[in-house]
């Protein structure tokens, strides 16, 4: 993404030791926000960086015609939710 607006975080280790991010991101024409689960902590940036990765892999990945093929084997991201506030 070009011009990403601002990303906020939440962060709250679980017992696994996985880290649960909620993120928030402050675009004034499309707030979004979500949650993302990640294995071991990380830092703030890399965390943002995981968010910024993957938003652009969900951008990539809405015109490829191919996922809704059964030839294909394609996974949804059960470790990234993102909604539209």
């Amino acid at each position: 993404m070009q011009n990403m607006p601002l990303i906020s975080t939440v962060s709250k280790q679980l017992p696994s030791g996985n880290q649960q991010v909620k993120f928030f991101i402050e675009d004034k024409l499309h707030p979004k926000y979500g949650y993302l689960l990640i294995e071991g902590s990380k830092s703030h940036a890399e965390v943002v960086a995981e968010i910024k990765e993957r938003i652009e892999m969900m951008e990539k990945s809405r015109m490829d015609l191919m996922r809704f093929s059964f030839k294909k084997t394609w996974k949804d991201d059960h470790n990234f939710y993102l909604y539209s506030a």
